[in-house]
């Protein structure tokens, strides 16, 4: 229980997902929340009914799920729901019905939001939902009509409506949209409500460059507007953007607790010459340049990154563990397998056992201490998103520290 506490302690005053797990491991519950610290806290410390009590008596871990804003919680939360199907979201619902989206099955479907699904066997449409707040619902939505737009007659009139004029509706009614085309519209738009968002960029991305190789410019910039407009609604702040990074990475490397101290490595060389090694610190996602440290490469009087690398790291480590300062959670090196290995080794021998990761230059393969084969992320998740930064601040920072070596010898100073 003291765990527990501990890690609730540290959730982020942040919208998000909670997830309650029993000691099995399962997911109980999920909810969704406008500051998790204070939801997930008053689970514990609150009068609460004899349905909650016996969720809250089998709680023994809880995870989480940062998001931009409370309106993309409750749409991630619903489609968590309709995927996990926890117990405790079914159990403790009372007779009240939620409102659900309703994606209707006719050749060019009609999107509404309904209250109860239809008991008729005939009845062939999608729903996405419950959703437990009804305006929070409604906002989305009406984002989601302005990113894509749709139908929403009931019957298709003869003519263009007032949302054709504003842009909220393609106008099958008049033809002005193909049947297929409309297909893949709503293809988008259940994505969009599946809160899958990277895998929605991906698609709307590769469309906008098949439509501008065929200099098809008018849709490629359509599609242009509907990727801002979806990135504008997806885009957390930076502090919000960091914990979904470092969260994504702990799932990723299926570490016990989130790295919340990352030191990143880098080489900078020009035919050996002032060769510089770098190490940059981020707390929490975001940079920590007080504890940032260069260091002027020794040993080595050839090029030779993987020596120059074993040096950097073994100075570093050995200091940290003679003078009892704190470990990282995570240690990025820039490079590939053979970098990752040289690192390992060297920090063995220093008798230290750290989370351990090196990102490739090419194609950013990422290869993890322990793992045979590397993996590759998708553009734009949060984890590779981190990666990144955490790997050009280590490069940057390195290259600075070479110049300036690099001018004191030539001039002086």
């Amino acid at each position: 229980m003291n765990e527990l506490k501990e890690r609730i302690s540290g959730l982020p005053d942040a919208p998000g997902v909670y997830k309650f797990k029993d000691a099995a491991g399962n997911i109980i519950y999920i909810g969704k929340a406008k500051s998790l610290k204070k939801r997930v806290r008053s689970y514990f410390t609150r009068f609460l009914s004899a349905k909650t009590q016996a969720l809250v008596a089998k709680i023994a871990d809880v995870e989480y799920t940062l998001t931009p804003s409370e309106t993309q919680a409750e749409l991630l939360e619903a489609a968590l729901i309709k995927e996990r199907q926890p117990y405790y979201n079914i159990s403790l619902k009372d007779d009240k019905s939620f409102p659900l989206v309703k994606i209707s099955d006719d050749e060019f479907p009609v999107i509404s939001i309904c209250r109860r699904k239809k008991q008729k066997q005939a009845d062939s449409a999608l729903y996405f939902g419950p959703y437990t707040d009804a305006s929070s619902l409604r906002q989305a939505v009406k984002v989601m009509r302005r990113i894509f737009g749709f139908r929403s007659c009931k019957k298709m009139p003869r003519q263009a409506c007032l949302y054709c004029r504003l842009k909220l509706c393609p106008a099958p009614c008049v033809g002005k949209i193909g049947c297929a085309e409309y297909r893949e519209l709503i293809k988008q738009i259940k994505l969009f409500l599946g809160s899958k968002y990277e895998e929605l960029l991906d698609r709307l991305s590769a469309k906008m460059k098949e439509a501008a190789r065929q200099k098809n410019f008018e849709e490629a910039a359509k599609i242009r507007d509907q990727i801002n407009a979806l990135s504008v609604f997806r885009q957390a702040g930076p502090r919000q953007a960091a914990f979904n990074g470092i969260e994504d990475l702990k799932n990723l490397l299926k570490l016990t607790k989130i790295p919340e101290r990352i030191e990143a490595f880098d080489i900078s060389n020009i035919s050996g010459k002032e060769a510089t090694g770098s190490m940059v610190s981020f707390y929490r996602g975001r940079p920590d340049k007080n504890n940032y440290r260069r260091f002027r490469i020794k040993a080595q009087a050839k090029i030779d990154d993987y020596a120059m690398l074993r040096e950097t790291v073994s100075r570093r480590y050995r200091r940290v563990k003679e003078e009892n300062l704190p470990l990282p959670d995570l240690v990025l090196i820039d490079g590939g397998k053979a970098h990752l290995l040289a690192a390992e080794a060297e920090i063995k021998k220093i008798g230290l056992d750290l989370s351990l990761i090196s990102i490739a230059k090419e194609k950013e393969n990422i290869y993890i201490r322990g793992r045979a084969r590397p993996i590759r992320l998708s553009s734009g998740t949060p984890a590779l998103n981190l990666i990144r930064r955490v790997r050009d601040e280590a490069h940057r920072f390195a290259v600075a520290y070479h110049h300036v070596l690099r001018r004191k010898k030539i001039i002086g100073r």
